[in-house]
């Protein structure tokens, strides 16, 4: 018999977990455990199922070697598929006082740590995930009864509740955000002096959990080939120190630039500091990070621009995008605002499609379980959206497809950014574009077999036809409020008769999404 299991989950990586408060190590124990289901509740990744599992059995190490008697079940050596089946069998071998846990990354896991309590008649301690700079709890207060929450007031609060980048009460350098100093494109002659990708050396410990991979997840998606992230908290901290030496000082400026070029995978991550996966895992902390963005900044004179850029995505979007997640759920999981029902092409996973946006991002997406932000929001985001593809086929699609996905970061981010599927709870509008856009801010457009100033006919971009097929649809709407009215006043201007061309052409693209 045991006082407390104690819980750890494979996005709680650290010895500070809150779980691990007050632990004794003559009568509690830590149980971690890996699961088919886990893996296949979405069609995960290889390398989003690899670096969890790696990184989950050298924290184990990490444990053990601090005195925690940990119980560890590997796949392969147990006959389980989901956790609850673990948790249940472990409190009936030893019969717990009570099972404690951090607050999980995802609603469905907390659901399941609560029923399995309930079925085994055993207590549960769920503690505040102090990872985070802001709790639940404040995030809710900060909200209060608003229908409408935006991420910019939440950010300069906790500017100011935190002092970063600040001067007394005022932000350093005048302005709360240079969001418009960050959106260069990379010209004609593309990104120059590319720092080198990470490589980080494959251990004993992670060719096992290949192995284990090929094994049980054989018909899952992506590759192991070019798997180059951080497992462990050492090598997160070298990933940041390589970030804030070599890409921290031009990180702003071409931060939503992509580029088509080299195989190199330099190209595939440019200036990005490619730190979510470790935070998210918890391998690093976001303080940390934040202090030695702004210790950079300080020390070295680095652009302005830049460094609050990073830190806006940390401190402001990452604890308002999991803030929003636990406020809204499980609602959130169920917004489908414009009711699209379309099911997700097959190229979303083989990338074999004439569109070369498309087919470079989702490529690069097989190739490192990474695309960055602009690349999931505008090219893979928004032509879910403007296809009128079923949201939950989306988001589920990108919580399998990214190694950094963790639910709490994944949903909100596809549901209420990328599809508009809440109905714009914490954001203005829909973003959406012409393929002119994407021709603007990368050259995926050279070469492609679709041009993007054409609408319609052969040669029309898909997401250029669909964007007009999609203003002219909800043009009633957008007509009446402030941050969409501009839009539709280039429909206004067409005649009936083009209107009715791009409707027609972009129902027969709709017709046949599987064959763009």
């Amino acid at each position: 018999m045991i006082r407390h299991l104690v819980i750890v989950l494979g996005d709680q990586l650290t010895l500070d977990n809150p779980a691990l408060e007050g632990f004794d190590v003559a009568c509690d124990q830590v149980v971690m455990a890996e699961v088919i289901g886990e893996g296949a509740h979405v069609w995960s990744h290889k390398a989003r199922i690899a670096l969890f599992l790696s990184a989950m059995r050298h924290f184990a190490e990490s444990l053990k070697t601090s005195g925690f008697p940990v119980t560890y079940y590997p796949l392969g050596e147990h006959r389980y598929t989901e956790l609850q089946e673990v948790w249940s069998h472990h409190i009936k071998q030893h019969a717990p006082q009570k099972m404690i846990v951090c607050e999980p990354g995802e609603y469905r896991v907390l659901q399941l740590l609560k029923t399995c309590a309930e079925n085994t008649n055993i207590p549960l301690i769920v503690r505040d995930d102090t990872h985070f700079m802001c709790s639940q709890a404040n995030f809710k207060r900060w909200a209060g009864q608003s229908k409408s929450l935006r991420m910019e007031f939440f950010y300069r609060n906790m500017r100011q509740e935190h002092q970063v980048l600040m001067q007394g009460t005022q932000p350093i350098g005048g302005d709360w955000n240079y969001d418009h100093e960050n959106r260069k494109t990379f010209g004609k002659h593309g990104p120059q002096s590319v720092p080198q990708a990470p490589v980080f050396e494959i251990d004993a410990i992670t060719h096992e959990v290949f192995a284990d991979v090929e094994h049980h997840f054989a018909e899952h998606p992506g590759t192991l080939a070019h798997f180059c992230w951080p497992v462990t908290r050492n090598q997160a901290l070298t990933l940041l120190d390589v970030f804030i030496q070599y890409k921290l000082a031009d990180f702003g400026a071409h931060q939503d630039a992509m580029w088509q070029g080299s195989e190199q995978p330099q190209y595939a991550f440019l200036w990005h500091s490619l730190l979510a996966s470790s935070l998210n895992l918890k391998l690093l902390n976001p303080r940390e990070v934040i202090q030695a963005a702004e210790q950079a900044y300080h020390a070295y004179q680095l652009p302005l621009a830049s460094v609050e850029g990073f830190i806006r995505q940390i401190l402001g979007w990452r604890e308002f995008i999991r803030g929003v997640y636990w406020l809204d759920m499980p609602a959130m999981a169920e917004g489908n605002h414009y009711k699209h029902q379309r099911n997700l092409p097959i190229w979303y996973w083989t990338a074999n499609t004439h569109m070369n946006c498309m087919r470079q991002t989702i490529t690069q997406t097989m190739q490192y379980g990474y695309a960055h932000h602009i690349q999931r929001l505008m090219v893979t985001g928004m032509f879910g959206l403007l296809a009128e593809i079923a949201p939950k086929q989306i988001e589920a699609w990108y919580l399998a497809v990214y190694v950094d996905a963790v639910e709490w970061v994944e949903l909100p981010n596809v549901a209420g950014m990328a599809l508009h599927a809440n109905g714009g709870r914490f954001t203005s509008k829909p973003y959406v574009a012409s393929g002119a856009y994407i021709q603007r801010m990368s050259n995926y457009c050279q070469g492609c077999r679709y041009k993007p100033d054409i609408k319609t006919g052969a040669q029309a971009c898909p997401v250029t036809t669909l964007y007009w097929h999609f203003l002219i649809k909800h043009c009633q709407d957008f007509a009446h409020h402030p941050r969409t009215a501009l839009m539709v006043k280039h429909v206004d201007k067409m005649s009936q008769e083009k209107r009715n061309a791009i409707t027609d052409y972009a129902q027969g693209l709709l017709a046949r999404l599987d064959n763009l």
